[in-house]
């Protein structure tokens, strides 16, 4: 299903800042590296985003010499990552707000602890 239509650049321009041709934005397309939206005509648009992901794909093909198999393993795994690091960023604010909540409760002085699970003496 394809993105509505956000403002973005046109392949031409991408393609030529970059130095390559539009068949290969279009190749990239056709393999899920890029996702560009599209305008009320079907024009390709990249949005801001799209064109830090060609930067990143770009980088690996041309610095680091990987194909474009490893590329899409690559962009997954980043993507996977930064899921990770939302959840544990969840993870972390949830047992802040236990330990604020168990701090405020009112617990005789020898019995308080900052552990989650009471340790019994």
């Amino acid at each position: 299903m394809a993105r509505k239509s956000k403002a973005g650049y046109m392949i031409s321009a991408i393609a030529e800042q970059y130095g390559i041709h539009p068949q290969t934005l279009r190749l990239y397309e056709r393999e899920g590296l890029l996702k560009p939206s599209r305008s009320e005509g079907n024009t390709r648009l990249y949005t801001p985003e799209d064109v830090e992901r060609l930067e990143v794909i770009l980088h690996l093909i041309r610095d680091l010499g990987v194909n474009l198999a490893g590329v899409e393993v690559i962009l997954n795994m980043r993507e996977k990552m930064g899921e990770m690091q939302i959840q544990i960023q969840e993870f972390v604010a949830t047992l802040n707000r236990e330990l604020v909540t168990r701090a405020g409760r009112s617990v005789p002085a020898g019995d308080r602890n900052n552990s989650l699970v009471p340790i019994r003496k």
